[in-house]
């Protein structure tokens, strides 16, 4: 059976087609786990619900490009690509990643909003627990946004348009919670479209490779990570939860919005754009 027509579908109709599939495959598997484990252990239950989802993920896009797309090799298509060239731009976007995020925290401990205290748990064991998650992470979420969704954008509208419209279902995406905790943490919002636009742009000026922008994202979760698993910093109170980041989250504050700015100056200026410019 062909599906290739359904390349022709409006973009919309793409995303929900694909959407679509992904449910219905996933919840024969959520529900059961919902209610066996559900309320005894949360965290496990998203845990083994996520890692599913994202396996068939990883199925239903090998699908989807054979038969939509008829192309065999659509994870080097989306730029995850097992090369050298590759595994040096993973390991130079995860230096990038957990520098800036350290790099912030020392501005505010010598402007005296935070102070840093020893680890709560043995440090080796810290950082390769948030090396591991961070990685997961990283990969999971730029493999969907960065490879399949940015893909499918660049087949309806403009590099420009297609980039902006990512940044955005990124931020959205990572921004539906009840209303009221939209209102008080809205300042995360515009820092999220930022490091969108930010992972984007790595990932275009990479010769279009996965691992620039899955080594930035996971270097940022890896950061963080260490510092608040390990309680390693203590806020001072000095200045508002909206300058230094809303419930200790460095980008829900304008000093993290500031730092993601730099960041995506840095990519902008010091970077090969030949791929943008074409």
């Amino acid at each position: 059976m062909s599906f290739e027509h359904i390349k022709k579908y409006p973009f919309l109709a793409r995303l929900g087609l694909f959407i679509l599939a992904l449910g219905i495959i996933w919840l024969p598997f959520a529900i059961p786990i919902y209610y066996l484990i559900g309320k005894k252990d949360p965290n496990l239950t998203t845990i083994i619900t996520m890692a599913i989802l994202f396996v068939i993920f990883l199925f239903l896009v090998k699908l989807w490009g054979k038969y939509i797309y008829d192309n065999n090799n659509i994870f080097s298509y989306y730029g995850l690509v097992n090369s050298k060239k590759n595994w040096q731009h993973l390991i130079k976007g995860l230096i990038i990643g957990f520098v800036s995020n350290w790099l912030l925290f020392a501005v505010e401990a010598l402007f005296g909003w935070l102070s840093f205290q020893p680890p709560t748990m043995a440090f080796p064991k810290l950082v390769l627990e948030g090396f591991i998650s961070a990685i997961g992470i990283g990969f999971a979420e730029e493999l969907f946004f960065r490879g399949w969704l940015l893909s499918e954008l660049e087949k309806d509208f403009s590099l420009g348009v297609s980039g902006g419209l990512n940044s955005l279902l990124f931020a959205v995406a990572h921004f539906i919670k009840p209303l009221s905790e939209v209102i008080r943490t809205i300042v995360t919002f515009p820092a999220l479209l930022l490091l969108g636009y930010t992972l984007i742009s790595a990932k275009r000026s990479h010769q279009n490779l996965l691992g620039i922008s899955i080594g930035i994202h996971s270097g940022l979760v890896w950061g963080y990570y260490v510092v608040n698993v390990g309680e390693m910093i203590t806020y001072t109170e000095k200045v508002p939860q909206w300058i230094t980041g809303i419930d200790q989250n460095p980008i829900a504050g304008i000093m993290g919005l500031g730092f993601l700015a730099i960041l995506l100056y840095f990519i902008k200026t010091s970077i090969n754009t030949k791929y943008e410019k074409n």
